[in-house]
């Protein structure tokens, strides 16, 4: 069977004419901006015209089955874009008409072009008596013109579904492995360079699956070599066959005269079959990226992805990475030295590629992550904005990862990021990367059932990311899921992933149980280990304060200070200056607290750092100038979910206990109980929840409602996961005693207060609020 000619592709409606060959929507001759999903709706609607759709079936024609994805918002945005573009309404429908709860179905008139001489309309759902009605006025001559027209249409249909069902190389399902390029020019800065642009243009479709490059370092040491090994085309197919891959696509350049040959050849693993091969020249050293982007959707092409998704997500090479060759060799070797020395590694590489073109802009989002992930929050902050700037510079795939990590690092907005995230779920369901991210954005606002099904789709699409599971323990500690977190740390050993940041995950699950053996093992682990070593420390400076053991906490609190200097991690160091002056502020040593804090403030003044300071002031008695940082935190953060919704709320209502007024201190808490046990600075490796619930509680006791103020406490025993070693943890216990009391309850407030002075039974004794403990026990004997 002949394939239909473009003619036989068009579909009209009213005005409107749909092109299905080049995926393009026009009315009055004017093309129309509808893609993706609503496109896809249009043209599920219209192969079944007068028929119900359901919203299941909907849902299988846009999403895989096992797409992360909330369906029903998703589905609704879709159909309401449609509706918008069409000029349509739910209300009075001309095209599309909801039944409600069951699906939609298309009731406008739909005629197909098989030449320019015939039309057809197609079936529709017409009501029955104008159904008799039209059977009573047709004559002999109109069946003559409509029944071949019909037999035509079906003709047409069944060779356009043939023709798009035609067998592909790949599906969406199978992985490819990229192999080095063969250079044999001489010239160094193709070495790695071409990969890494091939790699860029390939990433950008949501068709190919891309082998990530954690699993490709995985499989080498399966295979006996270095992870840094390269990937000749024989070494690249056996780790295509050793993952369960479908295809090694492998990439050469070579010089004939002045110019270049660049050739792309895609290869079965399994049976050593070409699926596919590229070969073009190059006129000139700078036309190899543009020449090597065309070739690169030609492969896609015949790789088995539609034209539509090509039209789509195809944005050039130069645009998607640099036009300087120079500028993408200092990238990839960022990459290949992140990758062999870590973070810090890569930098210089970042920085130079950036000299070299101003205006590469994932250069400057790589470049923030490896700022996030060292804790130099400023410097991750403006990579990051200029990134975000130069937006409209990068392909699809690459302005998710901006704008998510924008909202997310820079403006605080998580609720905009997870947005982005979850598009980007929904576009690139085979990319786990931003589920990860998703997975923290939810850590962070506390919604931690959420944050674990993102980090189990993430680890179900890739089984080796190692920084999943690392977060999927801290997540499950978080929910009180002990046993859970320790079968995860133990998969991850068993993978030989023992990913560092882990151990601070294992150290949070030994607080958590109050294993203070296991956690000084942790410490003891991480001695001398750059870039680790004071985080866990900080964890112990809090352990030791938990149990009232201030000097000791201090002790601690300055060697991780000095440890992060040592790592060159100026900004993590003032926050474990910072996390000690709160503690001071917390146990009543108020002038050590200010006194501290101020400090702080003169070395960095960052968001995170602003903020703890802050609500330092606050508890410590200096409520004017706490209201003077939390304004301006209020203007310049203006779009910050954990600012607005925790902090601020906090912060101000201390302020409030400052000024003798609980009653607005409770008042301006409300809205803070959604993120209470979230707030976590994950910059900083800092957590700080259920702040909001101890405030509150103190401002019920103020008021005298030992009810309420008990509420409040024991929200803290009974989320004791998420509280581990955190200080207020052990003095939510004596605002427990202290409740009881004021109810009348001797019986509770007794326990209660033996239990707050048996944890601190080894306490530094000049602590004011031990003090005011053991004063308020003796009175109730």
């Amino acid at each position: 069977m002949s394939v239909p000619s473009e003619s036989q592709h068009k579909v009209r409606f009213g005005a409107f004419e749909l092109d299905l060959r080049t995926a393009e929507l026009r009315k009055s001759g004017q093309e129309l901006t509808l893609q993706g999903q609503p496109f896809q709706i249009l043209t599920l609607l219209m192969d079944r015209p007068g028929e119900l759709v359901t919203r299941e079936e909907l849902k299988k024609g846009l999403w895989a089955s096992d797409t992360f994805v909330d369906f029903e918002h998703n589905l609704n945005k879709a159909v309401n874009r449609l509706r918008e573009a069409l000029g349509d309404s739910a209300e009075q429908p001309k095209f599309v008409e909801t039944l409600p709860r069951r699906g939609y179905r298309w009731i406008g008139p739909v005629i197909q072009n098989g030449n320019d001489n015939a039309a057809i309309e197609s079936r529709l759902v017409v009501p029955e008596a104008e159904r008799a009605s039209e059977r009573a006025g047709r004559s002999r001559k109109f069946w003559k013109l409509v029944v071949p027209a019909i037999c035509l249409s079906v003709t047409l249909t069944i060779g356009f579904f043939l023709y798009s069902r035609r067998a592909r190389p790949l599906t969406e399902k199978d992985s490819i492995v990229l192999a080095d390029f063969t250079n044999t020019t001489g010239d160094p800065v193709f070495d790695d360079t071409l990969k890494q642009g091939l790699s860029a243009q390939l990433s950008q479709s949501p068709f190919l699956n891309l082998l990530p490059d954690q699993m490709v370092r995985e499989t080498l040491k399966l295979m006996g070599r270095a992870p840094g090994d390269g990937l000749s085309p024989e070494v690249a197919r056996e780790i295509c066959v050793r993952s369960s891959s479908k295809a090694m696509l492998a990439g050469s350049i070579s010089s004939l005269g002045t110019q270049y040959v660049i050739g792309l050849k895609a290869v079965n693993c399994n049976s050593g079959e070409v699926l596919a091969q590229e070969q073009v020249q190059a006129a000139a050293k700078e036309e190899v990226l543009k020449v090597l982007s065309q070739e690169a959707s030609k492969m896609r092409q015949t790789l088995g992805e539609s034209l539509n998704s090509i039209r789509r997500f195809d944005v050039p090479l130069y645009q998607v990475t640099t036009p300087s060759l120079e500028a993408l060799k200092a990238y990839s070797t960022a990459d290949i030295a992140r990758a062999q020395r870590g973070d810090r590694a890569a930098i210089p590489f970042l920085r130079r590629a950036i000299e070299l073109d101003p205006n590469f802009a994932m250069a400057h989002a790589f470049l923030a992550t490896l700022y996030v992930n060292l804790q130099e929050t400023s410097l991750s902050t403006e990579s990051m904005k200029r990134a975000y700037d130069l937006r409209d510079r990068v392909s699809e795939k690459e302005k998710f990862y901006i704008e998510s990590h924008y909202y997310h690092f820079v403006t605080g907005d998580l609720e905009k990021a997870n947005q982005v995230y979850e598009q980007f779920a929904q576009t690139y369901p085979w990319s786990e990367g931003h589920l990860v991210n998703l997975a923290v954005s939810y850590g962070s606002m506390g919604k931690y059932d959420k944050a674990v099904a993102a980090t189990l789709e993430a680890l179900r699409q890739d089984p080796e990311n190692y920084v999943a599971y690392a977060n999927l323990v801290a997540i499950y500690t978080n929910l009180n899921r002990l046993d859970d977190a320790r079968a995860t740390y133990q998969k991850m050993l068993e993978n030989k992933r023992d990913y560092p940041d882990a151990h601070v995950s294992l150290y949070g699950i030994a607080a958590a149980q109050g294993d203070v053996a296991e956690m000084r093992r942790q410490v003891a682990w991480a001695n001398g280990k750059v870039g680790i070593e004071d985080i866990l420390l900080a964890q112990q400076a809090d352990t030791e304060a938990f149990y009232g053991r201030l000097g000791e906490a201090r002790e601690f609190s300055r060697r991780a200070i000095e440890s992060a200097h040592r790592a060159g991690k100026k900004e993590a160091a003032v926050m474990w200056q910072m996390n000690e002056s709160l503690r001071e502020s917390e146990f009543g040593n108020w002038q050590v607290a200010r006194h501290g804090a101020a400090a702080a403030l003169a070395v960095a003044s960052t968001r995170d750092l602003q903020t703890m300071a802050a609500l330092i002031l606050a508890q410590s008695g200096d409520a004017g100038h706490a209201q003077k940082m939390s304004d301006d935190l209020a203007r310049r953060y203006p779009l910050d979910t954990l600012i607005d919704g925790y902090w601020l709320p906090t912060i101000r209502a201390a302020i409030e206990l400052d000024h003798n007024d609980p009653a607005e201190a409770i008042h301006l808490l409300q809205g803070a109980a959604s993120y209470e046990l979230g707030a976590v600075l994950f910059t900083a490796d800092w957590a700080a929840p259920l702040h909001p619930a101890y405030v509150r509680g103190e401002a019920y006791l103020r008021v005298h409602r030992g009810k309420e103020a008990a509420a409040e406490y024991q929200k803290f025993v009974d989320h004791w996961g998420a509280v581990r070693n955190f200080p207020l943890g052990a003095l939510a216990r004596l605002g427990l005693a202290r409740a009881y009391a004021m109810q009348g309850d001797s019986a509770k407030a007794h326990t209660a207060y033996q239990y707050f002075l048996t944890l601190w039974k080894d306490a530094d004794p000049d602590i004011p609020i031990l003090k005011q403990a053991k004063a308020e026990y003796a009175k109730l004997q």
